[in-house]
């Protein structure tokens, strides 16, 4: 290899333009796939692998019963007082009139979607095809201001809290009952007149197809309406002394997107500075006369734009092949890369000018890369294929980003030992001849600047010399040595103990900028909501033939299984602290079964002719009067109710009066004399398609999980209703699964904690491999893939200690972190393997040469970038990037330039120093 390495270095030192201009060709080549560059921003496509569990679920019940409403939502709130820090109330007079006030300008939003104007009655849900189901206090005035005196104000109130489902006058204007844990929020128990938020809530069609326009006019109205709420609603809320929250449910994509366009100055910025700090250190140190020849401004730039070309290069490869890109990857992988490939740009430059000064240059440049060509060759495949072990997560965000960062860090190595090393002949060429930097074609005719002379003997920098001068000594100390053994040791034992406390998930608050209306909204919900999101047991192939035993094993009605699905559900909504379920779920099932018995006597009823007959309080059976009350007809006197007792087999309807009465059922509207109708509560809860068969394909019965505050609570929530459907399912044979919205989103972190540790074993596997075929030493391998090890429990340990989640990100971040940490332990050995001596002098070499090549291209270099990445305005760059990278450069350069020498020093494998005619340099 290094033979090779000697013979590639002289032809290319020979050869510089032909080796840069076929090597820029290639890559320039590459980047023509950036025309069919695509960025994928919907979330689901982002989180969510391939065969996901939920995925299906969410498919089928989308596609079988109706998909779950968009929710757009303000929140009202009183203001807490200072004293005693309790909330008034908000349930008076003059709020609920601010309320109609704030309806009114709700109903009066005109959106422009492409010349039509759309109003909130043309994209609400409407059960009963006329009004819309809002869900706010105003129903039990049925949204009419008018009602509000009628009615006896808030009185009318206070009765309806109790009497809701029951009383006529507190039904809502679209026919249903109004639960008010749903229209209120901050109240204890069933306390509800001492709530102090009123929750306003518009559900809204969500279509199927993604692409059609009912969607686009939603997203046009939302627009409108957060517009709204910011210019007018805001202000109206503050005069009266209440505080607004608001969302809509394209408003976290809408920030999202407004989020990536806000650090884009603080990556640029980034960048610069990195680019500042690589043209000064790759210069010799300044002398004012020579100053201008020896400064490598100019190759630091091209160094720079090498490695945008291999990010761009990357992106275009992939883009050729159809994969789309993510914002994930447009912020990091350039740092990433530039961070990574910035030291071997330091190392190969530094090792140019260690070279005696008497060699021609051809050798001086071979030399060079027979001295750090293994260990640059090590660290990039080492990352190229810790990355590529990251193309195994099966979330799509992780994956790509594998992916595409595997394949940039290739290109930007294979780009510094053609590219670059052909830079650096030329720029040789460029100050032997003295020639200025950045302005090659001027040339200079001083007395002082004579190359030699600035350049000096090459007398060792600084740094160097504080590296084999000081730290190394220290170092060589026994008492030294032990005492570092102990406390990295003590500190990688308490960090495997603290990483059991990292917590799964991800703060929406996190993601969003520091400025978004939705950090007060997402506080505002975990403060007021009583209610958690609505959960629904969805069953498959319910089979209701009489023959079955089906109907007995899900209702929960009289002559029902004991252990039957609605019955289990009712018992787990006694424990809610542990099932998560709320209360009891909404069955159409039960009602459907009230409705048809002969007891229920108003309900299913035939004419003569047997076809369907209303209530007597329904049209055609009376006909409406002004005042909305209704006289009988006449129409519906000779109606009969459906079945006698003696029809029923066990109060229970046969396979076909059940086939038959069941769309009766679905389209009969609920009213006084029967408030069972399951018209609205339950139009999609059954899907009638081929249900002649005797089997339903799929219903749906409804409840709501408890308040769900934190990740936690959403990821063991979504864990408790699939642990109890597979128990309800496993002991009924039947099909059930849970649904909520939510699932989606949160099935990653069911079992991150393997996807993390899979992955972490893959990629430390993976470098073992590289540094074994590499450097054939079992024992220098051993040495690196310890050290590694014991960097990432660290890193581990800080995320605990810094409350960092863990997630899609911070995967991503501890695989890369082992990519990186290998630039801090692989350089180190392999220039301890080739040093010659007893084991302190090899370190004390390895250090002098190696230590401050580590020390200022990679430590500093990545210190420089990050610290930038801290005035970001999103708090996930500051929180998995800022700090999760500065506690990973600070571990590894502990680890690499303290830790590991007193390893190497007392464990390290022998020398491999070779004396003979090629090594006539070893003075380097």
């Amino acid at each position: 290899f290094t033979n090779l390495i000697r013979k590639y270095g002289l032809y290319v030192a020979r050869n510089p333009n032909v080796v840069l201009a076929s090597s820029l060709a290639i890559v320039i080549l590459l980047c023509l796939g950036l025309i069919r560059l695509k960025v994928e921003t919907r979330p689901e496509k982002l989180w969510v692998g391939p065969g996901s569990k939920a995925a299906e679920e969410k498919q089928f019940f989308d596609s079988h019963l109706a998909p779950f409403y968009r929710i757009e939502q303000l929140i009202l709130g009183t203001i807490p007082d200072d004293v005693n820090s309790t909330s008034p109330r908000i349930v008076s007079e003059d709020n609920i009139k601010f309320l109609f006030e704030v309806q009114k300008k709700v109903d009066a939003i005109r959106a422009n979607h492409s010349g039509l104007m759309v109003s909130l009655q043309d994209i609400c849900m409407k059960p009963l095809d006329t009004n819309c189901a809002t869900q706010s206090i105003l129903q039990y005035f049925k949204m009419d201001p008018d009602n509000f005196d009628n009615y006896g104000g808030v009185d009318h109130l206070s009765y309806c809290f109790e009497h809701y489902s029951s009383a006529d006058q507190c039904m809502s204007a679209f026919k249903g009952p109004l639960d008010p844990s749903t229209v209120l929020g901050g109240f204890s128990g069933n306390d509800y007149s001492g709530a102090s938020a009123f929750i306003i809530t518009y559900p809204v069609n969500n279509e199927i197809d993604k692409e059609g326009n009912e969607t686009a006019k939603a997203v046009a109205w939302e627009k409108t309406f957060i517009q709204l709420v910011k210019d007018e609603l805001l202000p109206m809320a503050q005069s009266k002394n209440l505080t607004l929250a608001f969302s809509s449910e394209s408003s976290i994509e809408e920030e999202l997107k407004r989020e990536s366009t806000a650090d884009v100055i603080t990556i640029l910025v980034s960048y610069l500075v990195m680019f500042a700090y690589i043209s000064l250190t790759l210069g010799d140190t300044p002398h004012p006369s020579s100053f201008y020849i020896s400064s490598k401004v100019l190759l630091g730039l091209s160094g720079v734009i090498l490695v945008m070309l291999s990010v761009l290069g990357s992106v275009g490869i992939f883009s050729a092949l159809g994969v789309k890109s993510t914002l994930i990857i447009m912020e990091v992988i350039p740092f990433l890369v530039l961070a990574v490939g910035v030291d071997n740009m330091c190392i190969l430059v530094h090792a140019v000018k260690r070279q005696q000064l008497d060699l021609p240059l051809e050798r001086r440049i071979s030399n060079a890369l027979v001295e750090v060509g293994p260990s640059i060759t090590l660290a990039s495949l080492s990352e190229v294929l810790a990355f590529a072990a990251g193309s195994f997560i099966s979330m799509p965000a992780c994956r790509v980003f594998s992916m595409f960062a595997a394949l940039a860090v290739l290109l930007d190595f294979l780009l510094q030992v053609t590219a670059f090393v052909a830079l650096i002949v030329l720029d040789s060429l460029r100050a032997e001849d003295k020639r200025v930097d950045c302005f090659p074609c001027i040339k200079v005719h001083s007395l002082h600047a004579d190359p030699d002379k600035g350049i000096g003997q090459r007398k060792p920098g600084l740094l160097a010399r504080y590296m084999k001068e000081v730290h190394a000594p220290i170092l060589s100390i026994w008492v030294v040595k032990m005492v570092v053994i102990a406390i990295f040791v003590a500190f990688s034992l308490a960090s495997i103990a603290l990483s059991t406390r990292i917590e799964p998930g991800l703060e929406q608050e996190i993601v969003l900028p520091r400025d978004s209306y939705l950090q007060g909204y997402f506080n505002n919900i975990s403060e007021y909501l009583r209610i958690g999101p609505p959960l629904y047991f969805v069953v498959k192939n319910y089979n209701y033939s009489s023959e079955s035993t089906h109907t007995n094993q899900l209702c929960s009605i009289s002559q029902c299984d004991s252990n039957s699905l609605l019955n289990e559900v009712a018992k787990a909504a006694l424990v809610p602290g542990t099932s998560y379920i709320a209360k009891p779920a909404a069955s159409w099932l039960d009602d459907f079964l009230v409705w048809v018995s002969p007891e229920a006597f108003g309900c299913c009823r035939k004419f003569t002719n047997e076809s369907y007959c209303p209530p007597d309080d329904q049209p055609p059976c009376c006909a409406p009067e002004e005042g909305g009350s209704c006289v009988s007809v006449g129409v519906c006197n000779d109606c009969t109710t459906c079945f006698r007792h003696s029809d029923l087999h066990n109060d229970r309807p046969s396979t076909t009066q059940f086939r038959e009465k069941l769309p009766w059922f679905l389209s009969a509207l609920p009213s006084a004399d029967c408030a069972k109708g399951g018209h609205g509560a339950y139009t999609s809860s059954v899907e009638l398609k081929g249900y002649d068969s005797g089997i339903i394909q799929a219903s749906s019965f409804r409840t709501y999980h408890t308040p769900l505050n934190k990740q936690v609570d959403y990821v063991n929530s979504m864990r408790a209703a699939r642990e109890f459907s597979s128990r309800v399912s496993d002991s009924l044979k039947i099909e059930i699964f849970p649904y909520s919205v939510f699932y989606m989103f949160f099935e990653q972190y069911l079992n991150i904690w393997k996807t993390a540790l899979v992955n972490l074993a893959i990629a430390i596997g993976a470098v073992f491999i590289v540094c074994l075929v590499i450097t054939c030493s079992l024992w220098s391998s051993a040495i690196i893939l310890l050290v590694l090890t014991m960097i990432v429990v660290d890193l581990m340990g800080v995320m605990a200690i810094l409350n960092i989640q863990l997630n899609a990100i911070s995967v991503v971040n501890l695989v890369m972190s082992v990519g990186i940490a290998v630039e801090f332990c692989v350089h180190m050995t392999h220039s301890f393997t080739v040093a010659s001596g007893d084991k302190d002098q090899r370190v004390k070499e390895a250090l002098g040469t190696m230590g401050a090549s580590v020390f200022s291209g990679i430590t500093l270099t990545k210190l420089v970038g990050v610290i930038v990445l801290c005035f970001s305005r999103t708090e996930v760059f500051v929180v998995y990037y800022f700090q999760m990278y500065l506690s990973l450069v600070l571990l590894g350069f502990l680890h690499g330039l303290v830790f590991l020498p007193v390893v190497l020093s007392m464990f390290g494998p022998p020398s491999r120093c070779i004396q003979g005619a090629d090594r006539s340099s070893t003075s380097s």
